[in-house]
């Protein structure tokens, strides 16, 4: 039985920035596209979302900004919301979680939770930074992600690969506060044991959702189950954020990967308490169907951990669906916000104010759905120019300006119906179940080229029928043409709707759609015998969009090539003198020559290789991250300057006995700190 309730949630956006455009067509497009559909059909939607206003990014902009955690968010929150209601994203509810509706509800949730005895209390040793005085919690912590050896994933979680750890899992952390390497320090801390939910997740995902779950979103969750699950510490030693609120909870706040996705519920039941509604049926009856649109960065969260809380909980429904998307890419590199590596949403509604659904088009129409795709300036150029000027554009212009021109604007009364009439029309009502299957399917990318497909249609009616050069000999043969024309027209009034918002209300009003009772539901197109009847007068000629000039793209290109130079020089800028040292402190270095014996690539991982070094006095193991630069082939029996007395480190089950020296060239790539190939060097020379 199709559902006639949906909660669609939007990943809640971090407010340590503005949106860019990875954010646009990763998840709230593409759910904005689905909400719209939904209200179409007329099913009763609650799209929810809001900010995202603890956890550690903000307190790191803050300290960086030297203003209080609360600014930052009252900053970007308004910036967020006022970007995302120019761009059109409907949500019914944009909350924030600092209001304390959410304070309310994620602290009833926990409380809840911790009376069922759902949780696992345990003291544990956690990352400490002693200069900086407190516990390193997810991103006040960088190091080697243990999975795939980026050097700089953080805390919680790797960017790179997409995996979720603990701080104490990276290899080789740092503190993101003061650069001290972090000590173990004990503290006490709840932990929500997804170990005890297993067989539950196992059957739910791996057997109920096979089928019907993207094949990333399956994927990632099937090798988190096969992998073993493991409790995951809910709270945090945190002072910003929501306080744990029992007893033992003093100093300590949620963890926000617990407290983020109660932030659906509790902005649900702000817009039920504003509309006069119910919240519960939304979240509690199992005829909703619950839907959570995300990145791929976020599928652990909404598929593994938020649905164990629901079920720990027991009065919840579960996901029916977690269409995440892949990322994408500006210009061939990684969107970056903190090397300003974007296109910013709140500065493109500057620069192009009246082109909001020529973004949405161009983000739907190269959505990364099934891989991360490339955003160009030239394809989005492209996209405008080619398709919705010269395709959809050129065809509604042509009717409406023949309409007005032949029948001063009155829709004409048809007369009897060629083949070909009747082909088109067939084909024109079968138009909304097609572009309905691929949004049901969240196939967005295909459904956008189905409507496309429909401007093309129209295009294709009138260039071979030729209303122009036949109005001169059969007036009552145009009739029919134009009547034929106008009821497509119609039909991407309403079917464009959830891609071109903007785009589909101004062509109602061209048509004046308001004034018909039947003509603006999306069933209407195969049920109703004519969308615009005869004798119906619709307005004059408007322009639905414009050309993009290539100076306008030149100037967005010139933007991006700016950040890059930035980015460079700040790459080059010279580090300042570290403190002082003595020579006593310089004498303890034990730094000799050595010979590598042997090279070999450490498994799963980009940057580490495994050397066996000859240091004159013993072999030793000696794990370097030169893999990027070097092959094992290239540096076996190299010549290489070893610190031999640095106290062992453990790094990827292996012990790495010392560390071997190397520099940069001006170019940024690495090379070894030899001895000079022409001098007789003997292994295990110390070097003074």
């Amino acid at each position: 039985m199709m559902s006639k309730r949906y909660t669609i949630t939007a990943a809640l956006p971090y407010t340590n920035g503005p949106i860019h455009i990875g954010h646009l067509a990763g998840v709230y497009v593409p759910a904005d596209i689905y909400a719209r559909y939904q209200r179409l059909q007329g099913k009763d939607v609650a799209f929810i979302c809001g900010s995202d206003e603890h956890g550690v990014p903000i307190t790191i902009k803050a300290k960086k900004e030297g203003v209080t955690p609360q600014d930052i968010v009252d900053k970007y929150h308004a910036i967020i919301k006022q970007s995302f209601l120019d761009f059109g994203i409907s949500f019914d509810n944009y909350s924030r979680t600092t209001a304390k509706i959410h304070h309310d509800t994620a602290s009833d949730f926990f409380k809840t939770l911790y009376d069922k005895g759902e949780f696992v209390e345990e003291v544990t040793e956690q990352l400490y930074d002693a200069e900086a005085n407190q516990f390193l919690a997810d991103r006040f912590v960088i190091g080697t992600c243990p999975k795939c050896g980026n050097e700089e994933s953080y805390g919680d979680q790797c960017e790179n690969c997409g995996t979720s750890h603990n701080a104490t899992d990276l290899i080789n952390p740092k503190s993101a506060i003061t650069g001290a390497t972090p000590t173990l320090k004990e503290t006490k801390h709840w932990f929500l044991p997804l170990d005890k939910h297993e067989a539950f997740l196992k059957e739910w995902i791996l057997v109920g959702h096979k089928k019907d779950w993207k094949s990333n979103v399956y994927g990632q969750c099937k090798s988190w189950i096969d992998d073993g699950l493991r409790p995951r510490a809910v709270t945090r030693d945190l002072d910003w954020g929501i306080p744990v609120p029992v007893e033992g909870g003093e100093g300590k706040v949620l963890y926000v990967w617990f407290d983020a996705p109660i932030g659906y519920i509790s902005a649900t039941k702000e817009w039920a308490e504003r509309e006069g509604k119910d919240w519960e049926p939304y979240w509690k009856d199992e005829n909703t169907k619950l839907l959570h649109f995300i990145g791929k960065d976020n599928i652990v969260f909404h598929c593994i951990i938020f649905p164990a809380m629901l079920k720990a909980e027991g009065s919840y429904i579960l996901p029916n669906n977690v269409p995440a998307n892949e990322f994408l890419n500006l210009e061939g590199n990684k969107l970056s916000t903190s090397k300003n590596w974007a296109v910013w949403l709140h500065e493109y509604l500057q620069e192009f104010p009246d082109k909001q659904d020529v973004l949405r088009y161009a983000l739907t129409a190269n959505a990364p759905e099934t891989k991360d795709n490339d955003f160009t300036w030239k394809d989005f150029q492209a996209r405008n120019n080619n398709e919705l000027v010269a395709i959809f554009g050129n065809f509604i212009n042509r009717v409406v300006v023949l309409t007005n021109k032949y029948y001063e604007g009155v829709v004409p009364q048809p007369n009897e119906f060629s083949a070909i009439d009747e082909e088109t029309l067939a084909t024109l009502k079968a138009f909304p179940a097609v572009i309905a299957s691929s949004i049901e399917r969240y196939r967005f990318r295909e459904a956008s080229q189905e409507l496309m497909n429909l401007a093309r249609l129209g295009n294709k009616y009138l260039a071979d029928e030729e209303p122009w050069k036949v109005i001169k000999e059969d007036d009552a043969r145009v009739q029919t043409i134009m009547y034929v024309a106008l009821q497509i027209a119609s039909a991407l009034a309403i079917l464009s709707e959830p891609f071109l918002p903007f785009t589909s209300k101004k062509l109602k009003d061209i048509l004046c759609h308001s004034e018909l009772v039947e003509a603006s539901t999306w069933n209407s197109i195969s049920e109703v015998l004519e969308l615009l009847p005869a004798n119906h007068t619709i307005g004059k000629a408007e322009l639905l969009f414009t050309k993009i000039e290539d100076k306008d793209v030149q100037f967005q290109l010139d933007k991006l090539e700016a950040s890059k130079k930035a980015n460079e020089a700040a790459k080059k800028k010279v580090e300042p003198q570290k403190d002082e040292i003595t020579f006593d402190d310089f004498s303890k270095l034990d730094i000799r020559v050595g010979t590598i014996l042997e090279a070999t690539k450490m498994p799963k991982t980009k940057k580490l290789l495994v050397l066996k070094v000859d240091t004159g006095f013993d072999t030793r193991t000696i794990v370097s991250g030169i893999a990027e630069s070097f092959s094992p082939e290239e540096v076996i029996g190299k010549k290489v300057t070893v610190l031999v007395n640095l106290a062992p480190r453990v790094l990827r089950g292996v012990e790495s006995q010392g560390m071997i020296l190397m520099t940069e060239d001006e170019s940024g790539n690495l090379m070894f700190v030899s001895p000079d190939e022409h001098d007789k060097v003997s292994n295990g020379l110390s070097i003074s």
